[in-house]
């Protein structure tokens, strides 16, 4: 597993560790920022992770982003916020 310190949350579902690297949660599914639930998800990612150096697990890419499973303090990022609700099924 890799790791890396949090240095920004883009939304509810993707941030950048030391050194620019985007991440994005795998099988999580936020509102973007500007639509209706968008500021929420971006906080509820930041209150788990944001200055935190987090373990992440690498599964692919997309749009130039590392899609990953996420882990921070024995929690793991993807199913908490599946837990709220951010799923790929829908929000």
């Amino acid at each position: 597993m890799a790791k890396g310190k949090v240095t920004k949350i883009i939304d509810g579902d993707t941030f950048k560790i030391q050194g620019g690297k985007s991440v994005r949660l795998a099988n999580v599914r936020a509102p973007e920022i500007g639509t209706k639930g968008g500021a929420k998800a971006r906080n509820d990612l930041s209150n788990l992770i944001e200055g935190k150096t987090v373990s992440y697990d690498e599964k692919g890419t997309s749009y130039n982003r590392t899609v990953a499973n996420v882990k921070v303090a024995g929690k793991f990022v993807n199913q908490v916020m599946r837990n709220k609700g951010y799923t790929d099924k829908g929000n």
